[in-house]
């Protein structure tokens, strides 16, 4: 979360600079009713912490008395305590961190999403952001169903609890309902559904947000697995678990007490290819994840990415390569591979910076960068130092950044990106500005050099970032990535995406607004 933006007393983050992954979903079945869900589920979003840090919660089922929720504003270790952990009592459990895209930044837009049907309480959680929200919102509002919140989740719950013409009203057909709504939205989305029975992985036919299974091996042969769901791999380990796969995209994942089911829920047409954000692999994901099936450590891709860089721009009088911590030290470590120079560090990252609610006063502001970096100023003194980044969005952070490692008087600086300049916005699931604060779309490479205040600057190129990207592709014909924010080549059609550039828009004013509002002494900062 953009706390400086968002907030009126946030100190900031060094990460404003950096597209804002939307969510981190989790979910946990246990066939043998033995464990507490969401305790399981707790840990998993703790590991997933990086995915969404706005706000989280859990929805857990112990099967007789129905669903006990939790959700709150703020860190997941914020969140939850022990007396909250012993109400969320069940065997089956889903949970959620949330960044919001479409919905305001308020609990009432927190997940899970719960409410009452014909057939039993339904819960979900969703990772992205549906790009036909306006027209299903629309559609809802017409047959007379109220809608509480201004989430795109709560339309994906309307959706599935109405009945679908045709089904038994006595015996809810899930699957179907999770096909029809299929049929409605082709993106952008990864689900954790929990019923009374069971517990729902669902991914769009595209697979733009992660999703994958894991497994609690059981100690006994009488007993069947724990089951997870979870969007990232990393989290498997922190709570025991053995990565089974991905869930494919547009395939339907159904789990209950007689284990694992899978059905396709929606396909793509012949013509189009899967789109995972490529950005998983630049910044978003954990670097011990694993991507595209586990064929891929996000570690080694972005090594990969580093060397690639090096190969394209490399700095013939550098003496050092530095990383900002921390995800983009694997790529100077590949960086510092391929070209022969020693890789040390030349930030110290304090870790323990998050959210705070004293409110900085205007010079605070500009230091705020301090608070979260210290220069190793014996590192830098008289170097010539390579510093490489993951991406620029704003070129704000970059620029204070650099301003502080001038303090301990390198020879020079030489900026390397191992992305391409981000010259677009998302729209499926990750806030990515508009194209007026992007930086890269508004200004040539030299301008934001001399912006940022390098001496010279050097981004991966396209090519180069999917040449990587693609060497884990096994079906080359199917398995696409995303890489819109770069090249503006859309999977989905541009009038499907107008609504949510309108509305990704509204808010950036709204936050513009706000933050004046708060700070009504604060300077506008030049453009560069």
């Amino acid at each position: 979360m953009d706390y400086e933006k968002d907030t009126p007393f946030g100190l900031g983050s060094s990460d404003d600079d950096k597209p804002k992954e939307e969510c981190a979903i989790f979910g946990v079945f246990d066939p043998n009713g033995e464990v507490q869900a969401s305790r399981l589920t707790f840990f998993g979003l703790y590991t997933l912490q990086h995915r969404g840090q706005e706000g989280c919660g859990l929805a857990s089922n112990d099967g007789s008395s129905g669903f006990h929720v939790h959700k709150g504003m703020g860190l997941v270790t914020q969140v939850f305590k022990e007396k909250t952990m012993k109400q969320l009592k069940g065997s089956s459990c889903i949970g959620h961190n949330r960044y919001s895209t479409v919905g305001s930044s308020q609990l009432t837009n927190a997940q899970p999403f719960v409410i009452e049907t014909l057939h039993g309480p339904l819960a979900i959680a969703h990772n992205g952001q549906l790009t036909s929200t306006h027209n299903l919102r629309r559609q809802l509002l017409e047959n007379g169903v109220g809608m509480f919140t201004s989430s795109d989740t709560e339309v994906i719950v309307q959706m599935l609890a109405r009945r679908p013409p045709g089904e038994d009203s006595e015996t809810p057909d899930w699957e179907g309902r999770i096909k029809s709504l299929m049929e409605y939205t082709s993106a952008a989305y990864s689900l954790v559904i929990m019923t009374k029975d069971a517990l729902f992985g669902v991914r769009d036919p595209f697979g733009f947000r992660p999703l994958c299974i894991g497994e609690i091996r059981p100690d006994s042969p009488d007993k069947k697995p724990v089951y997870i769901l979870s969007s990232e791999s990393c989290a498997m380990h922190t709570v025991g678990a053995d990565f089974v796969r991905d869930v494919a995209p547009g395939e339907i994942i159904r789990i209950d007490k007689s284990g694992v089911h899978s059905s396709i829920g929606a396909t793509l047409p012949p013509q189009k290819k899967t789109a995972l954000c490529v950005f998983e692999y630049v910044y978003f994901s954990r670097p011990d994840s694993l991507l595209d099936g586990g064929r891929l450590l996000v570690h080694s891709v972005r090594q990969d990415l580093g060397r690639q860089l090096a190969r394209e721009h490399p700095a013939p009088d550098a003496d050092i390569v530095i990383g900002v911590p921390d995800s983009s030290t694997p790529a100077a470590i590949g960086y510092a591979l391929e070209s022969g120079l020693p890789f040390t560090e030349g930030l110290t990252k304090n870790r323990y910076i998050g959210r705070t609610f004293i409110a900085p006063d205007q010079a605070q502001r500009q230091r705020t960068i301090g608070l979260k970096f210290n220069p190793l100023v014996q590192n830098l003194r008289d170097k010539s130092v390579v510093i490489i980044d993951d991406s620029i969005v704003r070129g704000n952070t970059l620029s204070h950044l650099i301003a502080m490692i001038r303090q301990a008087n390198p020879k020079a600086i030489h900026v390397r990106i191992s992305s391409p300049p981000v010259q677009h916005p998302c729209f499926m699931g990750v806030d990515m500005s508009t194209y007026e604060e992007l930086i890269g779309h508004n200004h040539t490479v030299e301008q934001i050099r001399d912006h940022i205040g390098a001496d010279s600057l050097g981004y991966l190129s396209i090519e180069g970032m999917m040449q990587v990207v693609r060497e884990g592709v096994v079906d080359q014909d199917k398995d696409g990535h995303c890489n819109a924010c770069f090249s503006g080549e859309y999977p989905l059609e541009i009038e499907d995406l107008v609504p949510i550039r309108a509305a990704r828009e509204e808010r950036e004013r709204e936050n513009h607004r706000r933050e004046a509002k708060a700070t009504p002494d604060k300077e506008a900062e030049p453009a560069c």
